[in-house]
């Protein structure tokens, strides 16, 4: 395992056992399959439930609702493995545990809790997250999806994009406006009329994940699946940051797997009668990408301490994930010019993470939108409007 710094030092038994779980089952059940499945753009529904049975759905919520009961070093050394493996499949648990999961824990009901929770946790149900709509992404308070009261029920209309495990989902948490233009959170089941899930063909990124839109036409919410214990843009901004920073560990392990394929190639592959190892334009290119993924595992690291402490600032973690991305881009592309024209084929995971990753570049605040989050922390000047 790539750990220039020791980090695994820090860590503590428990911390290592999960890690070695997780790296495991990814190597047991993500990696045979997955260039087939990213060639293919087919998501794996039995993933979910494989999921669910080693911890990877939810492992901060606590145990009493199924989740692991685990810290936030855990839950990004769980996303790191994952991410290793394919960043789509790390996005599925993300969604998951971050941004269905943990809403319900944190702004639901008891009851809301104790229905939904444990079923996703196992993997039984696969939950979305409905923030985005095709006019309002970096500017969500702008949606248009809206719930209108209507005796014991609410009416909720309008259509999110670029979801994340929607067309295999069983429960939706969906962000909508009330009559007083306040943002609310919604749980929508599958099955309920006027609720569909069409799906996002022809990606060239993240295409061992499912992908899709969420419509609402006319659908009739009960009163008891609103969340109550939130309002505003705090409520879906508080899951994101929750996600952003699975992100920030997730990317390392994508820069990590690319480096290791990299580093094992420019050691076997023969030009000029030595190995291209030997050549000091491959050694600084891999110096280069040992340095930013160690700078990266640090910072990741201070952050899940941080989180562990209650601590973490929305700003830390916007600077973390925007960093981890970019230094994992930056890696793949490296990592890609190593291995020549073998570098483009299946034969090999770089060009997979490449893709990947300019969708992880994006989603959950660009690269720009973080860069600006951040400037708008030292200066005290937003500049998004």
């Amino acid at each position: 395992m790539t750990d220039y710094f020791k980090i695994s030092d820090l860590l503590t038994d428990e911390h290592r056992l999960i890690q070695q779980t997780m790296r495991d089952f990814v190597q047991r059940e993500i990696s045979p399959n997955i260039e087939q499945w990213a060639q293919e753009a087919y998501f794996p529904p039995e993933i979910v439930r494989k999921f669910g049975e080693v911890g990877a759905f939810g492992p901060t919520i606590p145990t009493e609702y199924g989740g692991g009961g685990l810290d936030y070093i855990s839950y990004g050394l769980i996303m790191q493995e994952l991410e290793r493996g394919d960043s789509g499949m790390r996005s599925t648990a993300s969604v998951q545990g971050s941004l269905v999961m943990f809403p319900i824990y944190q702004y639901g009901s008891e009851e809301q809790r104790r229905k939904y929770l444990p079923k996703l946790a196992s993997g039984e149900w696969l939950g979305c997250f409905g923030l985005t709509e095709p006019d309002y992404g970096s500017n969500p308070g702008g949606m248009l999806t809206n719930i209108k009261e209507e005796g014991d029920y609410y009416i909720l209309n309008g259509s999110k994009m670029w979801i994340s495990n929607a067309p295999a989902c069983q429960v939706a948490v969906v962000w909508a406006k009330n009559e007083a233009g306040r943002i609310k959170g919604v749980i929508v089941e599958r099955g309920m009329e006027g609720f569909s899930t069409p799906e996002i063909h022809n990606k060239w990124s993240l295409r061992a994940s499912t992908t899709g839109e969420l419509v609402f036409d006319n659908v009739k919410i009960p009163k008891e699946n609103i969340l109550p214990n939130i309002e505003g843009l705090k409520g879906p901004l508080s899951c994101l940051d929750s996600a952003r920073y699975g992100i920030a560990w997730g990317a390392i392990g994508a820069a990590i797997d690319c480096y290791e394929s990299a580093l094992r190639y420019a050691q076997q592959r023969i030009q000029f009668d030595k190995p291209i190892a030997s050549f000091q334009l491959i050694q600084k290119k891999l110096a280069e990408m040992l340095t930013e993924i160690t700078k990266a595992q640090l910072l990741a690291w201070r952050l899940g301490m941080l989180k562990n402490e209650g601590k973490a600032t929305t700003q830390q973690i916007s600077m973390a994930k925007r960093n981890s991305v970019d230094m994992a881009l930056q890696v793949a592309r490296e990592a890609r010019q190593i291995h020549g024209g073998m570098g483009i084929t299946g034969e090999y995971p770089i060009m997979r993470h490449m893709m990947n990753l300019e969708s992880v570049i994006t989603y959950e605040g660009t690269h720009d939108i973080h860069l600006l989050i951040t400037g708008a922390d030292i200066t005290g000047i937003p500049a998004f409007k």
